[in-house]
């Protein structure tokens, strides 16, 4: 009966973990499942966020607006925020619209993509809501750009 306790406890606290996005090792695994005999070690979990890459280029080349970030929007954002309606009042069909943000402020902040909600909800998943997320690289390109100061080039 202890072990099967313990055994479900174990389980349920994994659960929560990787519910809450901190990936739990396969190696953590073997130490959280012990004998009944050991004691039950939790796997320590950070809640920082993956560090964002200050750097203002793609490969060796500056990153464009027009040539490396637009074509993402264009791909994945303006369908719902521009073209065919412009939800939370964020359109993202130019330059000059998306730096006036929404209805609830700024979607970026020039130079600090740590502290723009644009970066904050793809990062996230929640953005876009339909079709694929962006990847990793689409990402980084879009801090860089931002980090770099957002600019229209």
């Amino acid at each position: 009966m202890k072990r099967t306790s313990l055994l479900v406890l174990t389980i349920l606290v994994i659960a929560l973990i990787t519910a809450c996005g901190t990936p739990v090792p396969a190696s953590t695994l073997v130490s959280v499942i012990p004998t009944v005999s050991s004691s039950v070690v939790l796997p320590q979990t950070s809640t920082q966020q993956p560090a964002i890459v200050p750097s203002a280029t793609v490969g060796n080349t500056e990153v464009s607006f027009a040539k490396d970030v637009m074509p993402i929007f264009s791909n994945s954002c303006t369908k719902c925020h521009g073209v065919d309606q412009v939800k939370a009042g964020l359109d993202m069909t130019t330059y000059d619209k998306l730096m006036a943000g929404s209805f609830k402020g700024p979607a970026l902040v020039a130079g600090n993509a740590s502290e723009s909600k644009l970066i904050e909800l793809v990062k996230q998943g929640k953005m876009p809501k339909r079709g694929d997320k962006l990847t990793p690289e689409q990402i980084q390109i879009i801090i860089n750009w931002i980090n770099a100061g957002a600019l229209n080039n």
